[in-house]
């Protein structure tokens, strides 16, 4: 059951990092044709650089987004954060078309936060969370998503 509850924290974090970088329906097609840019630099900047990679890691990690695993990063560090995100979402094309929970990223219960306090722990969270701290603030609060 904690890894269940620990990855819909994940899943959750990462759904909305990645509405809130590509708010509408055509950024979201577009990144899907041309690939968001892979874990690359990710791996280069934490030192956890791969020594030998199979092709089963190659294809996942060609879609990792730097930017989104960042601002999902973030949003797991900090509960208040996430709840101030997913209310940006609230113009969003993607939440349009039927209500969305996000609970478990928002207000994490006592299982939630048993189930994943290394996934949560803001120390663990930093090198990858500061990354596009800054972008994903003024996203917050100066480009709220469906306003353009």
């Amino acid at each position: 059951m904690n890894a269940a509850l620990a990855e819909a924290q994940a899943r959750q974090a990462v759904t909305v990092a990645a509405w809130l970088r590509y708010p509408t329906v055509t950024e979201s097609a577009l990144v899907a044709m041309a690939g968001p840019g892979g874990s690359a630099r990710l791996e280069w900047l934490l030192g956890t650089e791969p020594l030998e990679v199979d092709g089963a890691d190659i294809a996942w990690r060609t879609w990792v987004d730097e930017v989104v695993a960042s601002w999902a990063a973030a949003l797991l560090a900090s509960p208040a954060l996430a709840d101030t995100a997913v209310a940006a979402l609230a113009d969003c094309e993607h939440t349009a078309a039927s209500p969305v929970d996000f609970r478990r990223l928002t207000a994490p219960d006592e299982f939630d936060r048993k189930a994943a306090p290394l996934l949560r722990h803001p120390d663990l969270l930093a090198p990858v969370a500061d990354l596009h701290h800054a972008q994903l603030l003024e996203r917050l609060h100066s480009d709220p998503v469906g306003a353009g």
